[in-house]
């Protein structure tokens, strides 16, 4: 079965940087659309980032562009997202999710990802 282990949430202080992991259990990463979502509370799950499974399309929120980027090692299958220059609004749960490639870039949107990780919390706050 397909697993998602995600790391790397905590407390920061606004402006500050945290970076998110994601392994899967997969035989090959390259083989899958990758996406970085994130619920705050009483709020819907929303897309943060996404990107391709040949890395040759990638999807940023409004929200993050220019402050967070979405990587993948398909050697090691993880998957990262970069967050910079965080605000107290980015405080979340962060989900990390894949799905098989479809050649085309899906949707950044929670249903068009079947496969999830636990989630992991990060708190921006002075």
């Amino acid at each position: 079965q397909l697993q998602l282990v995600e790391s790397g949430g905590g407390l920061v202080q606004p402006g500050g940087s945290l970076r998110l992991s994601c392994a899967a259990s997969v035989f090959a990463l390259d083989y899958y659309d990758i996406g970085w979502f994130r619920q705050a509370p009483g709020k819907e799950r929303e897309g943060v980032s996404c990107i391709s499974g040949n890395g040759g399309n990638t999807y940023y929120a409004d929200s993050v562009k220019g402050r967070f980027a979405i990587s993948r090692d398909n050697v090691k299958n993880t998957m990262y997202l970069q967050m910079n220059s965080l605000k107290p609004e980015d405080s979340a749960v962060y989900y990390c999710a894949v799905a098989p490639k479809i050649g085309l870039f899906r949707l950044c949107v929670p249903s068009t990802y079947p496969n999830w990780g636990q989630g992991t919390q990060v708190t921006v706050s002075s």
